[in-house]
């Protein structure tokens, strides 16, 4: 089925396209069971099937990758590929090529990935920056958002790890947990604003609302319970089990 304005084009032997929409998979030739609803969706597809494209550019530079969902304007629109991955929300997965499989729900979620794999990212801006860092999950607004390479990080809640870029091996739950941590690695923070403060600390655990709040750059410490070390900056190896404890 083909509506629009050169949709279809090209095609020879694909069979159970659908194409809705000026240029719709103009290109695509022997690729078949694609559905691309919107202008310039999967324009460029060739043999790549069973993708499914709604919204201008949805899926634009796609070639050869399968079982793509973009569903938004510029959703996926880079990838060419890749197999395998979800993109709701406008220029979600936005620069992604090769990277497989990520799922993206939300505007501008992990919109600069490129090679990075097996990513989820739920909610706007969520992983925003990540290019290439693998196995990674964002859920809440800006959570991971300037993570570029990492890997292995799991936020959480509303710019959890928002500002970290370079430490691995990281969790964070909760609402601004581990916020402003930017190199440390190795971190587990939750709670609301649990480690908020943290930058370089590394190696820590933080479970209560507002523990280890403080710490920049202290590692190796332990706090359990609500504020528990609340007012360690910089110490280390310190263990804390109670509200208030080693307040």
């Amino acid at each position: 089925t083909a509506v629009g304005l050169n949709s279809l084009l090209n095609n020879t032997t694909g069979e159970e396209n659908t194409a809705v929409g000026s240029y719709a998979l103009t290109s695509n030739t022997t690729a078949g069971a694609n559905t691309a609803l919107g202008l310039r969706s999967l324009y460029t597809n060739t043999t790549g099937a069973a993708n499914v494209a709604v919204g201008w550019d949805a899926l634009y530079a796609n070639t050869t990758g399968t079982f793509n969902t973009a569903i938004g304007r510029e959703a996926l629109q880079q990838n060419t590929t890749a197999n395998n991955n979800t993109a709701v929300g406008y220029a979600a997965l936005e620069e992604n090529t090769t990277g497989t499989p990520n799922t993206a729900i939300g505007y501008d979620s992990l919109t600069a990935n490129t090679t990075g794999g097996y990513n989820v990212g739920l909610g706007d801006r969520a992983l925003y920056a990540n290019t290439t860092g693998g196995y990674n999950t964002a859920v809440g607004s800006q959570s991971l958002y300037s993570n570029t390479t990492q890997s292995n990080l799991t936020a959480v809640g509303y710019q959890a790890l928002s500002a970290n870029t370079s430490g691995d091996n990281q969790t964070a739950v909760g609402f601004e947990a581990l916020e402003n941590t930017t190199t440390g690695g190795s971190n587990t923070a939750v709670g609301y604003q649990s480690m908020k403060a943290n930058t370089t600390g590394a190696n820590n655990t933080a479970v209560g609302r507002l523990s280890l709040d403080a710490n920049t750059t202290g590692g190796y410490n332990t706090a359990i319970g609500g504020q528990a070390l609340g007012g360690n900056t910089e110490g280390n190896y310190n263990t804390a089990v109670g509200f208030y404890a080693g307040y």
